[in-house]
């Protein structure tokens, strides 16, 4: 799964990275340690096909629910499964995005404890995620996401066995177009030798705890 993530591009690199046309109306502070219900940046397409740079919030709340109290347990959704699942399926056919990060974290028992590592590259992860509007009882709207595990790659899957789905640039207008319902073709296994892996320091397990040097190898 991936529980723990870090973001700390501007949001201005983002939108250039992204060719986003309608940046977000809000800034983000960077973060190194965004944690499950935390607002984080999502890049999503309007049915009039502009790329846009949202704010979102991390914990997928379905248009069903009756309230928002399950978020924390819908940061994830299984690439197995989510065309499927009553939660994710409607998500998946219309609503698709991509959750950029710097890397996300695992946690590998070693022995009787839990070592977290940080896995990332020098560019920016394109998560695969899914989103959602809310209407809460106050009568606004909550936006919120969750992000597409796959089954890791030989040299990762011994840290853990599920990963982000990462969705490659040149694939990135087919995961947005909403007129698209099934791009299950891009629901794949993670790559071989795309994320680099080490250790970092056990600060990262404590929400309150925030700053680069959460990244930094031990």
């Amino acid at each position: 799964m991936c529980g723990r993530y870090a973001s700390s591009r501007r949001p201005e690199d983002l939108v250039s990275w992204y060719d986003v046309e309608e940046p977000p109306e809000e800034e983000l502070p960077p973060s190194w340690n965004v944690a499950p219900t935390d607002p984080v940046y999502g890049v999503v397409q309007s049915k009039e096909g502009v790329r846009q740079l949202r704010v979102m919030r991390w914990g997928l709340v379905p248009s069903w629910s009756k309230d928002a109290k399950g978020a924390a347990r819908m940061i994830n959704a299984r690439q197995e499964s989510v065309k499927e699942k009553p939660a994710f399926r409607k998500a998946f056919a219309s609503r698709r995005c991509l959750v950029p990060a710097d890397g996300y974290y695992e946690w590998k028992q070693e022995g009787t404890d839990k070592q977290p590592w940080y896995l990332s590259t020098p560019e920016p992860l394109s998560m695969a995620g899914l989103y959602e509007h809310w209407k809460t009882p106050e009568g606004t709207w909550l936006s919120t996401c969750t992000i597409i595990t796959t089954t890791a790659p030989d040299d990762l899957g011994e840290i853990h066995d599920r990963t982000p789905l990462l969705v490659p640039r040149e694939h990135w207008a087919v995961w947005l177009d909403r007129s698209v319902a099934d791009p299950g073709d891009l629901l794949v296994p993670g790559t071989q030798g795309v994320l680099e892996a080490w250790r970092v320091g056990k600060d990262v397990g404590n929400v309150r705890n925030n700053g680069p040097e959460l990244v930094a190898p031990v």
